[in-house]
């Protein structure tokens, strides 16, 4: 049973298109505003969203940006009465699955969801597949002996001002705030810090990540819940969240603000000097 939020400021839209959706034995959350979505998904996650382009308050792109950084698996089909080929084209940058205009037939819809849930179903299989095939490189270097050397017991590194990143234990911390990482995304974030302010690709993080090489297509979905995950756990430190930025179409990059702004005012000091 699918689990699709329905997100509309119409009543009647929310009533109707949830019927619709019930029969076919879906299972549907309705809310009638973007904040009212972005707290929803913040609780719970959904498989597919429909999504209404045009609200009060918080639009449909403002509600898929949020999307992209709380729930990166969830498929988006967007409905808007107000269609125009600029509308469509942001929607897909911003990852839409699928563009409908208002009023679309409830076969229309179906049809999309449907389509939606089976590309959701296909991206899960093929990353477990990746997870399986990494696991197996894993337990070969563990067998052949080919394990990176040992790193330091006092190894630490600085993530921002008052935050340190414990890569033996895989933790990092900030006076008594603590936060345990996975073996995994301890190395992400390893590679990130140490390469802070320069974009990564998708396939050159996997590489430094995970060990092997990867196509266009299957670096970004390896590492979509990864960051994901490593986001989440970044939410504990002031501004944390906003540290790993994605450069759309190419991959990501690591920076603290306010160390960016301390560096580009030192260097305006400098050259007043």
């Amino acid at each position: 049973m699918a689990k699709i939020l329905l997100v509309d400021d119409e009543e009647s839209i929310r009533h109707s298109l949830g019927e619709i959706l019930r029969l076919e034995g879906y299972q549907v959350t309705a809310v009638a505003s973007g904040e009212a979505a972005v707290q929803v998904m913040e609780n719970e996650s959904f498989d597919l969203m429909l999504l209404d382009l045009k609200m009060p308050g918080m639009d449909g792109l403002d509600v898929m940006r949020a999307a992209t950084k709380l729930a990166p698996d969830t498929r988006i089909v967007l409905l808007t009465a107000h269609g125009s080929l600029e509308s469509a084209i942001e929607a897909l940058r911003h990852g839409a699955h699928d563009y409908l205009i208002k009023p679309a037939s409830s076969r229309e819809i179906l049809n999309s969801v449907s389509a939606g849930l089976a590309r959701r179903a296909e991206q899960q299989q093929r990353r477990l597949l990746l997870e399986q095939i990494d696991r197996s490189i894993q337990r070969l270097k563990d067998a052949e002996g080919v394990e990176a050397a040992v790193m330091p017991e006092t190894q630490a590194l600085q993530v921002s001002e008052g935050v340190m990143f414990d890569v033996p234990r895989r933790e990092l911390w900030s006076g008594n705030q603590r936060v345990n990482l996975t073996p995994t995304e301890a190395k992400l974030m390893k590679v990130l810090v140490e390469n802070r302010g320069r974009v990564l690709s998708h396939r050159e993080l996997v590489l430094l990540v995970q060990g092997y090489e990867s196509n266009e297509w299957e670096a970004p979905e390896v590492l979509r819940p990864l960051i994901s995950r490593l986001r989440r756990k970044l939410q504990n430190f002031p501004d944390g969240e906003q540290w790993i930025s994605n450069v759309r179409g190419t991959g990501y990059l690591f920076e603290v603000q306010g160390e960016m702004e301390r560096a580009q005012q030192a260097s305006g000091e400098a050259n007043t000097d």
